[in-house]
C-alpha cells in the first residue's frame, strides 16, 4: 500500500513538475532535487516493489512457495543495507554531525539536534536502528516460516494418517 501511495505521488509529480519543483535556494545547494531521469527510476522501483509484494501475497494465498522467494530476497537485501548503515554510524560517528550540518538552515529542529551531545545522538540513532533491525529480522522470519510451511504442505514427505471406524 505504501508503494502504491509513493507511486501516485511520483506520477502526480511527473504530471505537474512545477508543483513539486524545489529551487536550489530552498535546498541549500546547487543541485536539482528530482529530474525526469531520477523520477522515472523512482517510478520503476516503485512499480517493481508493488509487483514483488503482489507476488508474495499471491504465493501465500495460492500456496506457491516459489512466488514468495523474490520478496524474501528483497527483505534480506533491505536488512543487509540497514545493517551497513548501523555499522557505518558505529565506525564513523562524526558522520551524523556532518550530515546534520549539511541540511538546509531552515530544517526543523536542526539547532536542537546539533545541541545534543554527539555520543548521545549516536546512541539514540543506533538504538532506533537496532529496533528497526529487530523488527525487520522478525518479518524475515515470518516470511521464511510461511515459505517452509508451504513447502512442507506441498512435499510428499508429510505423513497422512487416515482413521476409520472399522476396528477389524
Amino acid at each position: 500500500i505504501l508503494n502504491a501511495v509513493v507511486l501516485l505521488i511520483l506520477l502526480s509529480a511527473l504530471a505537474d513538475p512545477d508543483h513539486y519543483h524545489f529551487s536550489s535556494s530552498e535546498l541549500g545547494g546547487d543541485f536539482e532535487f528530482m529530474d525526469d531521469a531520477n523520477m522515472c527510476i523512482a517510478i520503476a522501483i516503485s512499480v517493481l516493489m508493488i509487483l514483488i509484494c503482489a507476488m508474495a501475497t499471491y504465493g501465500a494465498y495460492k500456496q506457491h512457495a516459489a512466488w514468495i522467494i523474490p520478496f524474501f530476497c528483497y527483505q534480506i537485501f533491505d536488512f543487509a543495507l540497514n545493517t551497513l548503515v548501523a555499522v557505518t554510524i558505529l565506525v564513523y560517528p562524526n558522520s551524523i554531525q556532518e550530515y546534520i550540518r549539511q541540511l538546509p538552515p531552515d530544517f526543523p529542529y536542526k539547532d536542537d539536534i546539533m545541541s545534543v551531545n554527539p555520543t548521545c545522538l549516536v546512541l539514540i540513532i543506533l538504538l532506533f536502528i537496532s529496533i528497526i533491525l529487530a523488527f525487520k529480522g522478525y518479518l524475515i522470519s515470518c516470511v521464511w516460516n510461511c515459505y517452509r510451511y508451504i513447502n512442507g504442505r506441498n512435499s510428499s514427505d508429510v505423513l497422512v494418517y487416515v482413521t476409520s471406524n472399522d476396528t477389524t
